[in-house]
């Protein structure tokens, strides 16, 4: 490895730790909240990536993860793995400019199967994050499930309302912002996010990987 490759490689690490030091922080002044997994089951308040003011009821997308925003290369858990597909970024920013809540709704599984743990998940947000933001855009919550009922780690080994196609994650962010259920809708790319929608009162599509910012548009209106 080169030297220049390696501070760059040291200083994307440094930010993604200090991206999510300030997250624990801000979550902790917000309530106490500082050790729960952002966007993960153990807890219940929102995630501390969310933008404060304009709480307001309006519509959401609710997007899966890998096959929408990102190429599904199986069990991704580094910024080295993401891809965003193409229109993604700009789609979120379409969205956000338009009035959408956007929340993302990812099953992990690769937490159970122990390939990697929470933690690297709520980093690889905190870089999506990061990265959105580049492009002008932001997720306003993150939610995912790491169970897996054939899961090898004894703790995550179980079966959860969260994993879709259940509900849970969907019906948690619904409890937790002040959406309409009207205009709401969730994009995804397996039969089981469609699933999950159907089952929290909302209409799912299969994502248009050619022209994703076409199709939300339309969805839109």
């Amino acid at each position: 490895m080169k030297g220049g490759d390696g501070l760059d490689a040291l200083q994307a690490k440094l930010a993604i730790q200090a991206h999510i030091a300030c997250a624990r922080q801000a979550a902790i002044l917000a309530g106490g909240q500082g050790t729960r997994p952002p966007g993960g089951p153990a807890g219940d308040a929102p995630t501390p990536f969310s933008p404060v003011g304009d709480i307001r009821r309006r519509p959401a997308a609710f997007l899966d993860r890998d096959g929408v925003l990102n190429v599904d290369v199986g069990y991704a858990h580094r910024p080295d793995q993401i891809e965003w597909l193409p229109g993604a970024r700009e789609t979120v920013r379409y969205l956000n400019e338009h009035g959408y809540y956007v929340f993302v709704v990812t099953n992990q599984a690769g937490v159970a199967r122990g390939y990697y743990d929470e933690e690297a998940v709520q980093a690889l947000h905190a870089w999506m994050q990061a990265d959105l933001a580049h492009a002008g855009a932001h997720v306003d919550d993150w939610r995912y499930c790491p169970y897996h009922p054939d899961g090898i780690v004894p703790r995550y080994r179980r079966s959860h309302p969260w994993r879709k196609p259940g509900p849970g994650m969907i019906q948690d962010l619904l409890a937790k912002w002040p959406v309409t259920l009207q205009g709401s809708f969730l994009l995804g790319d397996k039969e089981s996010d469609l699933q999950a929608a159907a089952a929290a009162g909302i209409p799912g599509y299969l994502v248009d990987g050619a022209d994703m910012l076409g199709q939300v548009r339309a969805l839109a209106g």
